[in-house]
């Protein structure tokens, strides 16, 4: 009897080397392919507090990157703008400021909600569980994938080309491109992936996103984080960042301190309310470390997700600075107390809505777009006076405060004129060999 004896195909020169233990053949971020790979590497300062200058070490020759930001993201960033895996071109988008006194800007971005992934979970919960039936960032190419960010060993930062995953690094962070870009150099921050966390924040991927910011050492280089409820689309922990050559409407807002007192040794961190800003919210800046800042911002995050209250976090100034918005829009659209109007629009106000950067699906709405639309809008996601004085003094409490009494608050003002005749300390800013 005759038998065919079946060999596999040869298609490479080096596909013979290869074992089967090298991914499942779509060379994706899951557990067949992620811990074989061999990704670039960013390794950021352990030490951020350490004032000394900063370097970046290349491990291949040449000349060390100028910019963590300028060339290393957005130059692969690019690179993967010309292989073609965006859904489309972002570099064509219309923008312009909208006139008036905050600067909304407005971009025309039509069929975006078409083609950007649809919700897959419910609105009306921040906290529901992994799901790995649904589409998560374990599914996603590694041509998608820039580099690996994870902290160095050391007080210097270290690029890496090409890192093999070592065993105690399988579940990496990563950065990686969106797909349907709002802005130019619009990514991803990963934490963990492998780990396959739900859209939530806790403590140690806080104070990884600031690392980022902070790394990038960029005022035009900014972090959001939408919710599950506040229009966050996928239910795998990630954080948003782009680069835009313009302030934030938010980010020029009047700011009005909450006088409080500890009920903790103090982190040095201040909390303030938004004024004047159709979107009610919390900016947290200061503290004594890197470290107290995230942890504050992190407990008031992780108490308004575990009581259902979705919210939206914008990440600005170099981690310095970090804006809270406790949101109500979908609970709003779900009673149909928001006008068939502003629905129309399909607008979905996110962090990067919220925070002054419209991205409009409808050129009528672009071209006629103005200040009075931009408030109406934003209008709609702010909790209302009564709820956000509750949700404050919650948030308060999470940070380990409490607002001071009257005679604390005289005292509080005399220590803030003894601080203004005081000469301004600079801030450090890390640079790169």
């Amino acid at each position: 009897m005759l038998t065919i004896k079946r060999v596999p195909t040869v298609v490479s020169n080096y596909q013979e080397e290869a074992s089967e233990s090298l991914g499942c053949g779509r060379n994706c971020l899951g557990h067949c392919c992620l811990p074989v790979s061999k990704l670039p590497l960013y390794t950021f300062k352990k030490n951020v507090e350490d004032s000394s200058e900063a370097r970046v070490e290349v491990s291949s020759e040449g000349q060390p990157p100028a910019s963590f930001l300028d060339n290393l993201l957005l130059g692969q960033w690019e690179d993967r703008m010309s292989q073609g895996l965006f859904r489309y071109d972002v570099t064509l988008c219309e923008t312009r400021i909208i006139p008036g006194n905050y600067g909304f800007i407005a971009q025309l971005n039509e069929g975006r909600h078409m083609k950007k992934r649809p919700t897959e979970f419910r609105v009306d919960q921040v906290l529901q569980p992994f799901d790995e039936n649904k589409f998560n960032f374990t599914k996603i190419g590694q041509e998608e994938v820039l580099f690996r960010f994870e902290q160095s060993n050391d007080n210097n930062a270290h690029y890496f080309p090409v890192s093999p995953v070592t065993a105690d690094s399988n579940s990496s962070s990563v950065v990686a491109i969106n797909v349907s870009p709002i802005e130019y150099g619009h990514v991803l921050l990963i934490p963990h992936v492998l780990d396959c966390l739900p859209q939530r924040i806790d403590h140690d991927s806080f104070l990884l996103a600031l690392h980022m910011a902070k790394e990038a050492a960029d005022p035009f280089f900014r972090l959001g984080y939408n919710s599950l409820g506040a229009f966050a689309t996928i239910n795998h922990l990630h954080f948003q960042a782009y680069y835009l050559m313009a302030p934030f409407p938010v980010e020029k807002a009047p700011t009005e301190r909450i006088i409080r007192r500890g009920k903790l040794p103090n982190s040095g961190v201040m909390i303030s309310k938004m004024l004047n800003y159709p979107v009610q919210g919390f900016v947290f800046e200061g503290g004594n470390s890197m470290q107290d800042l995230s942890d504050t911002v992190a407990n008031s995050c992780i108490f308004l997700q575990n009581n259902n209250i979705p919210y939206n976090v914008l990440i600005s100034d170099c981690g310095g600075r970090i804006f809270l918005f406790p949101q109500c829009f979908a609970e709003k659209q779900a009673l149909g107390e928001v006008s068939q109007e502003l629905l129309d629009t399909l607008v979905n106000p996110a962090v990067w809505e919220i925070s002054g950067h419209m991205v409009l699906k409808r050129r009528e709405d672009y071209e006629n777009a103005s200040e009075e639309y931009a408030w109406r809008l934003l209008a709609e996601v702010s909790l209302s006076e009564e709820r956000f004085q509750e949700v404050k003094g919650y948030v308060l409490e999470a940070a380990g405060l409490q607002e001071a009494d009257m005679e604390e608050i005289q005292e509080n003002e005399r220590d803030r004129e003894e601080d203004i005749n005081k000469p301004p300390t600079p801030r450090p800013t890390p640079t790169f060999a």
